[in-house]
């Protein structure tokens, strides 16, 4: 059976190194069905998708984890989020047309931000410059800075598949460092089309198949947008009063449209009223399509 929109986590049982695989298809394609671009800017955010996916699980958390690239290029804007069930959606702003090159011929000067928001807290937030050949080695800076932990990602997308590998160290432990110096020699012998192609077994044994690796069971990835009209209208409550109705007398309507799923919302005066009465926040079903 073939593996697809699927995480699979693996760890080398004798070794202080840990990793992550994933495929997305039908998720990638749902994902960006309301994207529009180039086939270049459509790549990166397969790329980012299957980033976000591996990043979200190696942290314990409930809530979801957002990877944005912000730039000044031809690329303006690049978001992917990942919740901790594994759902995702993105989306990506610039020119038609974008010149395939390393990220700032993409994006000019920019920077790249992970943030992790969950129910409880403030959110976390970490930042680099958006530099290197690729969102995959802007990533490596990042845990490389921000997290002390050596790093290494492969992301490839397709127009059918978005694909990812990571290998991260474990924290110190005796003989770390070879540990890793020797997966990561094992592992820079992988290719592009081998991890289009192959399932994470057969990856991982024509990698490691001298290494005692665990492999845990697979995690369904599916895509889903995680607005609906509950959501619209406690950002719009959250406005208050007096905005709302300026905005219904300058326009006669509210009109809303999630930049991730393209799904519209309207809201007209009586819609407003009920919003305002928060009751009807309260007792709505917070239905997500």
């Amino acid at each position: 059976m073939i593996e697809q929109d699927l995480l699979r986590r693996f760890l080398f049982e004798e070794l202080g190194v840990r990793g992550e695989w994933v495929k997305l298809t039908s998720s990638w394609q749902a994902a960006k069905v309301h994207q529009r671009g180039s086939e270049n800017i459509q790549q990166q955010l397969g790329q980012a998708l299957a980033a976000v996916v591996m990043l979200s699980a190696g942290v314990k958390f409930n809530g979801s984890m957002i990877l944005q690239a912000q730039g000044d290029g031809d690329i303006k804007t690049l978001v992917a989020q990942a919740t901790d069930q594994q759902k995702i959606r993105g989306l990506v702003r610039g020119k038609e047309n974008v010149v395939a090159g390393s990220l700032e011929d993409m994006y000019g000067q920019g920077r790249l931000v992970l943030t992790i928001e969950s129910g409880s807290g403030s959110p976390y937030q970490g930042i680099v410059p958006l530099q290197g050949d690729n969102l995959a080695a802007a990533l490596e800076t990042y845990f490389s800075q921000s997290e002390q932990l050596k790093t290494r990602l492969w992301l490839f997308a397709n127009e059918t598949q978005a694909v990812g590998l990571l290998l991260q160290e474990l924290p110190v432990q005796e003989g770390y460092e070879a540990d890793w110096e020797h997966i990561e020699i094992l592992a820079n012998t992988v290719t592009e089309q081998e991890l289009f192609d192959l399932d994470c077994e057969q990856l991982l044994y024509l990698l490691f198949n001298q290494e005692k690796v665990r492999v845990f069971d697979p995690e369904p990835v599916e895509y889903n947008c995680a607005c609906s009209r509950v959501n619209i209208e406690k950002m719009l409550f959250a406005m208050g009063k007096d905005e709302l109705e300026d905005i219904l007398v300058e326009r006669g309507v509210i009109e809303i449209n999630c930049e991730f799923c393209n799904e519209h919302y309207h809201f007209d005066k009586i819609d407003v009223e009920n919003i305002l009465d928060q009751k009807n926040l309260i007792n709505n079903s917070n239905t997500r399509h």
